[in-house]
């Protein structure tokens, strides 16, 4: 099990929990702060990577990935003294990928130039929608112009550029979402994520829904009619899905997630930021104080700022199967018996491919496009009382 995260790789992933505003459909640990010491939050993730490193070294880092949040409201200096920080502490691929997260608003894109000074090689960007009725409705304070004009200023500075969208939104027509894609489809450069709206708890669509006050969502259907859409054209601009929501072209993808679906190692720097590390053999979950201002008292005064729990092997099995079967290459049958010294029951996997959902080969176990629009319930069928 020493080396079992090398399947995987290992990157760093810097959670910045600012936003200027906090979207309604957005779970994530983001939060709307008017006054911002960035000098202090740089002293804090350097100590926390300073922390890090003493566990995790000596190893070769794969990919950086600045997240959120919004990291496009740090400063570009605070970014490459960052990043300069994880080189002095880890030996880097000669192809290390280093990501950030933008909004596309005109002032952050004027900005982009010099995040690819600091070191960013990577930009994704939060478009989400195309059209302003939908950017209003989600929250979203930029323009359907401003988005475009951001996409296209980062492919001519960046040498990899992705934006998000989301579909399956109120009211949400076949034939608007089908020229909306194409819009976007003839903007990307190789690497796009296509998101359905979901309602996830605790959000203020989440209060809407419950309260029988947001209206128009699609109903199972029509999702899934939306779904098979985007996969038909995605496939004719030679974006296949190499991971349920995520299509690139062959060579695209984005490293820094694939450290995660292939269940590698990686570090959670920031509030509320989860990481994955192996440590003397054995596989660390890790969790972060997600009060940014907690986090920050505590790595400042040299508290406990994350918690710690050790990952039994048969739980590693699982969260390998749960994060693999996600991408297209699907999972190694063999890993999972190295992980935890058991198999998956073959009548499981033999009810699963009786149904067309999976396919086996060789070693490889994959789910069919088929089982796509039923991930979760193939997933607990190959995880729930399935060993032996």
């Amino acid at each position: 099990m020493e080396q079992d995260w090398k399947n995987g790789g290992f990157g760093i992933y810097i959670h910045w929990p600012f936003c200027e505003s906090k979207c309604p459909y957005c779970d994530f640990n983001s939060h709307v702060s008017l006054k911002i010491d960035q000098k202090a939050w740089l002293k804090a993730y350097l100590k926390c990577l300073e922390n890090a490193s003493r566990k995790t070294t000596p190893r070769l880092l794969n990919t950086i990935f600045f997240g959120g949040g919004t990291p496009s409201l740090m400063n570009p200096e605070v970014v490459s003294e960052i990043i300069d920080k994880i080189k002095s502490l880890w030996t880097v691929s000669n192809e290390l990928e280093i990501t950030l997260e933008a909004n596309p608003s005109s002032v952050e894109a004027n900005k982009f130039k010099d995040y690819q000074l600091a070191g960013i090689n990577r930009l994704s960007v939060g478009v989400q929608a195309l059209n302003n009725v939908d950017l209003k409705r989600l929250g979203r304070l930029h323009s359907a112009t401003e988005a475009i004009n951001a996409v296209e200023i980062s492919n001519s500075i960046f040498s990899q550029t992705s934006f998000d969208l989301i579909y399956a939104r109120q009211d949400q027509t076949i034939d608007e979402w089908s020229a909306e894609l194409e819009r976007a489809l003839r903007l990307q450069t190789g690497h796009i994520s296509l998101y359905q709206l979901t309602i996830e708890q605790g959000t203020a669509f989440d209060s809407l829904y419950k309260n029988g006050k947001l209206r128009g969502l699609p109903t199972d259907d029509h999702s899934a009619t939306l779904y098979e859409l985007t996969q038909s054209l995605c496939n004719k601009y030679n974006l296949p899905a190499y991971e349920v929501s995520n299509h690139a072209k062959p060579g695209s993808e984005s490293k820094h997630n694939l450290i995660y679906w292939r269940y590698g190692d990686y570090l959670g720097i920031g509030p509320g930021a989860h990481g994955r590390v192996t440590v003397d053999n054995k596989k660390i979950a890790t969790e972060s104080e997600r009060n940014p201002e907690k986090w920050l008292n505590a790595v400042t005064n040299e508290k406990i700022y994350e918690n710690t729990v050790n990952i039994e092997p048969l739980d590693q099995a699982k969260e390998y199967i749960l994060m693999g079967l996600r991408i297209s290459e699907g999972i190694s049958l063999s890993r999972v018996e190295k992980i935890c010294d058991h198999k998956i029951k073959e009548r499981n996997i033999r009810y699963l491919s009786d149904l067309g959902l999976i396919t086996i080969d060789n070693d490889r176990l994959f789910v069919n496009a088929s089982g796509r629009l039923v991930l979760n319930q193939i997933i607990n069928k190959l995880t729930e009382d399935t060993f032996y």
